[in-house]
């Protein structure tokens, strides 16, 4: 028997929607115990991240071989109603279009079946000046398949 805690997995596709849990803590909230509105977006770039990890796109790697990264580089978000301390959050991403030099996820955060906060995020992958360059070979494919809920191989 050991004591190794399990590996972390806070995410997971269920069709073509990736979910990832969250939990409110105190440190995301003000004095009144509802999440400050800025830490949704961190709620959603966790998600975004995780699912992105999950689908075998390495940003680390392309960042580290000089490729480029991805930059946020539109986003709307409507909040409903407010997640407060202790709450089991669910964020639920889908991918909408795929181009090729940008996604764009439509994410949606829930509290059991109430809908809080909903956003739609578009990214470029921009290279190491700034400027947008085409996906790494592959990574557009991998985004189509995720957007029809055939999950690729990683």
């Amino acid at each position: 028997m050991s004591d190794a805690p399990p590996p972390f997995v806070p995410g997971a596709f269920v069709g073509a929607a990736h979910h990832y849990r969250a939990r409110v803590y105190f440190e995301d909230t003000d004095l009144s115990g509802i999440v400050y509105h800025a830490n949704y977006l961190r709620y959603m770039e966790r998600a975004r991240s995780d699912m992105l990890r999950l689908a075998g796109i390495d940003q680390r790697a392309a960042m580290e071989a000089g490729e480029g990264a991805w930059a946020v580089t539109d986003l709307a978000i409507k909040y409903r109603a407010p997640a407060k301390l202790d709450d089991d959050l669910l964020v639920v991403s889908t991918v909408e279009a795929v181009r090729g030099a940008s996604v764009i996820i439509a994410q949606r955060i829930l509290r059991g079946q109430d809908r809080l906060t909903e956003g739609r995020v578009t990214a470029a992958f921009l290279s190491p000046d700034g400027r947008p360059r085409r996906q790494p070979t592959g990574w557009a494919d991998r985004f189509t398949a995720i957007m029809n809920g055939d999950i690729p191989p990683c």
